[in-house]
């Protein structure tokens, strides 16, 4: 499964989001600048959030978007899932796909298939926003220890 940029947008305004939790509403254009987003795109984005109940919006002049809740109840894989669908690298192994497939119980290949969807899912259930704003600042401290004195 290759991840499009509906999915790696959606990532990273999320991640925008959750570094910015508790501060109130973050306005729409200050995501897009600050992820390198197109701000017409990511409203798309945050549409499709917001139905998931993922993000709630604010309107008026002090409006924008917020986390429907808190960081560490926020998985990648919930993310990935409303904006990219199934996660599965076939569509075998993708929820009530099994009929389309006349080898189903006989193919060898799709338990590999079922180990690599398992796996992503793996990962991508058990990294929460909050690990990433964690890795976030883990590379942060990591990139400033390194001073050079002349």
């Amino acid at each position: 499964m290759k991840i499009s940029t509906r999915g790696e947008y959606g990532v990273r305004a999320m991640f925008d989001l959750a570094l910015h939790y508790g501060q109130g509403p973050i306005p729409l254009k200050m995501i897009a600048e600050r992820q390198e987003i197109s701000e017409p795109y990511l409203e798309q984005l945050m549409g499709a959030l917001r139905k998931a109940g993922l993000v709630s919006s604010v309107r008026g002049a002090q409006g924008g978007y917020l986390l429907a809740n808190p960081p560490h109840k926020t998985t990648i894989g919930d993310i990935i899932r409303t904006l990219e669908g199934p996660i599965a690298p076939m569509e075998c192994v993708e929820p009530g796909e099994e009929s389309t497939c006349n080898q189903y119980k006989l193919c060898a290949t799709r338990v590999l298939w079922t180990k690599l969807r398992d796996s992503m899912e793996e990962v991508l259930d058990n990294t929460t926003l909050e690990m990433l704003c964690h890795e976030a600042m883990r590379l942060k401290a990591q990139d400033d220890s390194f001073m050079y004195h002349i």
